[in-house]
């Protein structure tokens, strides 16, 4: 069983770097595939939406189907299905093509988040101590990974269709090869009795359906509240990604090359954080993490948005990086052992909601910045942090009560 457990862990960081790579890779080639498609940036916008719209169904509908079929099939068919779609856009020849591909690969990439996602909270209860963090780091890997072969492959004169469908390819082999060391379904209990017994086991069991009704409902609110912090966190990361290196250059006069390091300050902590976060989680607990890792983010991005220095705008990202890194693995763990039953559905809630407020993030701050200056919008950014941190202790009530003695470490 322990050998089994490894295995499983170790296929859930496989797929981790898949999903990262699949999707670092379209990143690495949209340069060249707007211009082969020739549109503008602002139709490559429009286009971006229908890539998070098909991820968005993708993660509801993947959700249902991890409950309904099990982790052991949804996952590598994700995986599969996400590889075979990344050479669409490679493929694509105008903007009516291109929207498809993107539409389908975003679906794709969709299920295979989600459905890994609820695999990874399995391997965390069968470990009984918190590894979710350590799976989301590993994501940020196969991003860096999609970039080296990327480069490689430009440098090799291998074309973008060609370097795409090569990898996708590599993919596919990669999710259904992993496959065997996924932990397999829960087993469902087998009626049994009669005459008497079953009549009796009817009664018990519409009691206990009445029950867990109750408690899934109950479940079903927290899931949203955490659901709606997931969007609020994930805003604030979104928000980074796109307006970290624009605030050094535009707001604090930084070079070109300069602001850039503002983002991969951001990166870089974000990536350590979560290297750290399981063993700080297994320590003081996932409420810990959140509420202090929000306030620590919420004190990170006031110093940017108020420190007149770039050595305050660096400090500021990095504590922004560091204190949001173990939040959205806290929120999708806890999403995912609020009911076993439907830990799919609920990851999908959770993770759908935190990919809208991802998206809007940068266009949330942009629109902002009609009004006042950019440094200023990320006020913001320190308000959903706050709420954040003050919100953090959604994740002691219920069933997330029992979840934190589960995952409890056996040595203290």
């Amino acid at each position: 069983m322990e050998r089994s457990l490894r295995a499983a862990r170790v296929a859930t960081y496989v797929y981790f770097v898949l999903c990262g790579t699949l999707m670092g890779a379209w990143v690495v080639h949209i340069p060249a595939i707007e211009e082969r498609v020739d549109i503008s940036h602002a139709t490559l916008g429009g286009l971006l939406v229908l890539l998070g719209v098909g991820a968005f169904t993708g993660m509801q509908v993947a959700g249902r189907l991890t409950d309904s079929l099990g982790v052991r099939v949804v996952v590598p068919a994700s995986g599969a299905l996400c590889g075979a779609a990344l050479a669409l856009p490679g493929l694509a020849q105008d903007p009516w093509t291109l929207a498809g591909a993107l539409l389908i690969f975003g679906f794709c990439n969709g299920s295979l988040d989600v459905s890994m996602n609820v695999h990874a909270v399995h391997v965390e209860k069968a470990y009984g101590r918190p590894v979710m963090s350590g799976f989301h780091a590993t994501f940020s890997v196969g991003g860096v990974l999609a970039a080296l072969v990327g480069a490689g492959a430009a440098s090799a004169g291998l074309g973008t269709a060609a370097g795409l469908a090569a990898l996708g390819a590599v993919g596919v082999v990669v999710a259904l090869a992993s496959a065997r060391a996924l932990l397999p379904a829960a087993p469902t209990p087998a009626a049994s009795g009669s005459g008497e017994q079953e009549q009796e086991q009817e009664q018990q069991e519409k009691h206990t359906e009445a029950s867990s009704g109750d408690k899934r409902r109950s479940a079903g609110g927290r899931v949203w509240l955490i659901a709606v912090l997931a969007l609020m966190v994930m805003l604030c990361e979104g928000a980074a990604n796109d307006w970290s290196a624009l605030h050094l250059k535009d707001v604090l006069g930084a070079s070109a090359s300069t602001a850039a390091f503002a983002y991969g300050t951001f990166a870089a902590a974000m990536t350590t954080g979560r290297l750290l976060a399981d063993r700080l989680a297994a320590r003081f607990g996932s409420v810990a993490i959140l509420r202090y890792g929000a306030a620590m983010a919420a004190v990170g991005i006031t110093l940017v948005a108020l420190g007149p220095w770039l050595w305050a705008a660096f400090t500021g990202w990095a504590l922004f990086g560091l204190g949001l890194s173990g939040c959205v693995p806290q929120l999708f763990s806890a999403a995912g052992h609020a009911d076993p039953e439907a830990a799919g559905a609920n990851v999908s809630r959770v993770a759908g909601l935190g990919y809208v407020g991802m998206l809007a993030g940068p266009a949330v701050i942009g629109w902002l910045t009609h009004l006042v200056a950019l440094n200023h919008a990320f006020v913001l950014l320190t308000f959903l942090c706050v709420t954040t941190a003050v919100a953090g202790g959604i994740l002691r009530t219920g069933s997330d009560s029992t979840r934190a003695s589960e995952l409890a470490p056996s040595d203290h």
